[in-house]
């Protein structure tokens, strides 16, 4: 026995065009290209001073965007990087990683904030990416000591436009 369907017209939320994210001068999320040119310049710090890296970029919610393990990079700073992006997506850009160090260590006034949200990292790595002002990504880098993973952060996002 043949059964009647009926056709709904779909609300007009949804019919509506979607704004252009082209128009938008100052971007809210980092495109692919520009987190390859970060990845790019994290490659370039870590080869100079002879540290392979797993670098991560991830978008202001802490998604990942792309994300690279240099030859020779240890395996277990897979992870340990992508949590240090992800940490200062966590935070809304307003904290490098190692901005809160001291509050969360032992004694510290949020010692145990770490074990939030599927695990957060306050050591040295995890860096913003700002676009006039305004938090678009965040970088994370492991593979190295916690100053050299400072300095290749540091080095990549300067080089972020």
């Amino acid at each position: 026995m043949p059964v009647a369907v009926e056709s709904m017209a779909a609300p007009e939320s949804m019919t509506a065009p979607v704004p252009s994210a082209a128009a938008d001068p100052s971007p809210s999320i980092l495109t692919h290209a520009q987190a390859q040119s970060v990845i790019e310049a994290a490659v370039k710090k870590a080869t100079e001073i002879k540290v392979p890296s797993n670098i991560a970029v991830t978008d202001p919610a802490g998604h990942l965007l792309s994300f690279l393990r240099m030859d020779g990079a240890v395996l277990v700073s897979i992870d340990v990087a992508q949590r240090k992006a992800r940490t200062v997506a966590m935070f809304g850009g307003k904290y490098r990683t190692g901005d809160l160090y001291n509050a969360t260590a032992p004694g510290g006034p949020l010692y145990g904030m770490q074990l939030t949200n599927n695990g957060l990292l306050f050591f040295g790595g995890g860096v913003p990416l700002k676009s006039n002002g305004q938090f678009v990504g965040a970088l994370g880098v492991s593979g190295g000591s916690v100053e050299q993973d400072v300095q290749v952060a540091t080095a990549a996002a300067a080089s972020f436009k």
